[in-house]
């Protein structure tokens, strides 16, 4: 029998995985979660630990995708995703002091960790889509990263028509380029005169109204609302974990988060049996996560642009996929605190609260501290830093406890796409970008610059998609 997903806010319709690859947001604008969760006995996590990257991602999301997609083909998917990342381990672990590691997530085509969820999400949707014979579109926000990934992945697919919203003026050069390069008549890049909560609010307003579309045709997420996103992203804390000596030592994991997506995925990674103590959510000046962890206070604030973009977010969407749990699957109570978030804040309960604080840690990171932290990385290791792993890593010092095992940072991104604020830390490096990319700034530009308007971000769209 296959895994049946449910809304954290209880009113949308129960679905199996094919169903939550296509919907993304929820009917009720709650998010998809599995009804149980894959566990992995330490017998099963022992015989995981030679696995290739490939072998250990079709074991881990084999389960979820139970009743949609066959093992077969599923390993094929997985194999074609990861075929072309620039290192052969795909997520190595790299030594920085006796305890402190970096997972380097930046081998992909885009050189940021989101290309793990969305090379295997284009393939996924390509599959399901071909058998179907049906079209979509899909529709993401980005403060940076997950718009180029997103492209990159689903770029190739026949059935489907893309369309970016990125904050105008507020990524970083390198990630717009790799967003608006990009030829072909199915990738459309939309300029948002405003911030990503304003992005990312178009796009969930857009999943609760999708009758804009031509030809009947549904919205589908790329953002990390959508499950799959979710799925892909738990398979390398196994990874981290097994290269340090897990599941017989717990590991603790440092993630540079704006969404909660990435961390997200490293608590159901320790839900489905790895032994994690920590897991430390490491911010920008946008502490809006910092400050629930630390004060129960669940709070908007205005966005303030910083060094690490992809983390200037003040709405953090996959913590109400935590909250869910933290209220032991209460959806109308989560329902009732997302509808009085929309109204500015929330408190949570000392028992919530409580929960939350056993597993996570965090720590708030200014620009300074974070080009101090790139400069003696740099002069200490020898390792160049991209913004957001660098906070990852400052976070990781505060939060470090001992004798509970390593702390494995998440490298997040390649250096190359901030060399702004490597120039700013005064390393005296100007990072290079791979081969691939070397010529990204002779490369033909195509955007369109869109007012924050859903009516004429829907007009545009439904002009746009392809017959």
């Amino acid at each position: 029998m296959s895994l049946q997903y449910l809304s954290t806010r209880g009113q949308a319709p129960v679905l199996d995985f094919e169903g939550v690859l296509l919907a993304g947001l929820a009917q009720d604008g709650g998010l998809y979660l599995p009804q149980s969760l894959p566990s992995f006995s330490a017998s099963e996590l022992r015989a995981m630990r030679g696995m290739s990257y490939t072998e250990l991602a079709t074991t881990v999301i084999a389960p979820f995708v139970e009743g949609s997609i066959d093992r077969d083909t599923l390993s094929g998917l997985v194999e074609a995703s990861y075929r072309d990342f620039r290192h052969q381990a795909v997520a190595p672990v790299l030594q920085l002091d006796h305890d402190q590691w970096l997972l380097e997530l930046f081998h992909g085509p885009t050189l940021a960790f989101k290309d793990f969820a969305l090379q295997l999400l284009g393939r996924l949707l390509d599959h399901v889509l071909t058998r179907r014979g049906e079209r979509v579109v899909i529709m993401g926000a980005t403060s940076g990263d997950t718009g180029s990934a997103a492209i990159e992945g689903c770029r190739h697919c026949e059935h489907v028509d893309i369309f970016i919203l990125y904050p105008d003026g507020r990524v970083s050069d390198v990630q717009r380029r790799q967003m608006t390069t990009v030829p072909g008549d199915n990738v459309h890049n939309l300029a948002i005169r405003g911030n990503f909560d304003d992005c990312q609010a178009l796009v969930k307003a857009s999943f609760v109204a999708d009758a804009f579309l031509p030809d009947g045709r549904s919205l589908v997420a790329v953002n990390s609302i959508n499950w799959a996103r979710i799925m892909a992203q738990i398979v390398y804390y196994f990874y981290a974990a097994f290269a340090l000596g897990g599941p017989d030592r717990p590991v603790n994991f440092s993630v540079p988060t704006g969404n909660f997506g990435d961390i997200y995925a490293g608590y159901l990674a320790h839900r489905m049996g790895l032994p994690v103590n920590n897991l430390v959510i490491a911010t920008n000046r946008n502490d809006v996560l910092h400050r629930m962890l630390t004060t129960g206070t669940y709070a908007r604030q205005p966005i303030e642009a910083s060094l690490s973009p992809s983390m200037d977010i003040s709405i953090s969407s996959n913590f109400e996929r935590l909250l869910f749990d933290l209220y032991d699957g209460d959806a109308a109570q989560i329902a009732q605190l997302m509808a009085d978030f929309s109204e500015g804040e929330i408190s949570l309960t000392d028992s919530a609260l409580a929960r939350a604080q056993k597993l996570f840690t965090s720590a708030k990171v200014s620009d300074e501290e974070t080009c101090e932290e790139i400069r003696l990385a740099w002069e200490k290791t020898g390792q160049l830093l991209d913004p957001h792993t660098a906070i990852g890593t400052r976070a990781a010092r505060l939060c470090a406890r001992d004798g509970e095992g390593p702390m494995v940072t998440l490298s997040t991104a390649h250096p190359a796409k901030f060399p702004a604020a490597v120039a700013r830390a005064k390393t005296g490096q100007t990072p290079a970008l791979p081969d691939h990319l070397a010529d990204l700034f002779d490369r033909e530009e195509r955007f369109d610059t869109l007012d924050n308007d859903i009516a004429a971000v829907h007009a545009f769209m439904a002009a746009q998609c392809r017959s």
